[in-house]
């Protein structure tokens, strides 16, 4: 067997280990300091030789090209049924980013769950933190991204999903590169923070240690 196929194939093995359904839930964009944090979830109702084949590269998003993710996109949102939730940055400054992103695991799993009925279902978590006020069984898997067929299913739709948002943010601001940085504070993304202030897409919280270190310099 390929060596590719063969480690599509444990993850959905890891899935199956479990002897349930499996929902796989993850985030994209919590580290950023602008735009909103996007969750999905996916439950793969048909695991064929084809669906195999055609995801012998899955893996946490993180470790894929952004073609490989945009390929894959497309392949699993049409192959699974799965929800994607975009909790924005008004909420994020109200709540914080960790409640924001459970609560857009729930919002998406619940969509899940609500389209395959109430059957004997485990949700997969990736991280340490298990979904808040969720009335379904769950696990928290430590990056589980890189272990579970529906966690980094999942990573790939919330990240590719995110992407694309904030390339139609860059439009309205392009002076952030958001189209390269995704939000995060790379040195050109301060840069211009420094010279043309924020937007209604920062996350101002997140920002207070940079400009309590500007305000140390006079």
């Amino acid at each position: 067997m390929d060596k590719k196929i063969k480690s599509s194939v444990s993850l959905f093995e890891f899935d199956k280990s479990f002897g349930k359904i499996i929902i796989g839930t993850d985030e994209a964009g919590r580290g950023p300091a602008a735009g909103g944090v996007f969750v999905s979830a996916v439950y793969f109702d048909k695991i064929t030789p084809k669906l195999l084949d055609e995801l012998c590269v899955l893996n946490d998003s993180k470790q894929l090209s952004a073609k490989k993710r945009e390929y894959l996109y497309d392949f699993i949102k049409n192959e699974t049924i799965n929800s994607t939730i975009c909790i924005e940055v008004e909420e994020i400054e109200k709540f914080n980013i960790l409640n924001c992103s459970l609560k857009g695991m729930k919002l998406a799993c619940e969509e899940v769950i609500s389209k395959i009925g109430e059957k004997d279902i485990l949700t997969l978590v990736d991280g340490n933190k298990l979904i808040k006020n969720y009335d379904y069984p769950q696990q928290y898997i430590i990056k589980g991204d890189g272990k579970s067929a529906s966690i980094a299913a999942a990573s790939i739709l919330a990240k590719v999903e995110r992407d694309r948002y904030m390339q139609v943010l860059d439009k309205e601001f392009p002076q952030y590169l958001w189209k390269q940085n995704a939000g995060y504070l790379t040195k050109a993304h301060i840069d211009a923070i420094d010279k043309y202030g924020l937007t209604k897409y920062h996350r101002k919280s997140f920002l207070k240690k940079h400009f309590e270190k500007q305000l140390t310099l006079f």
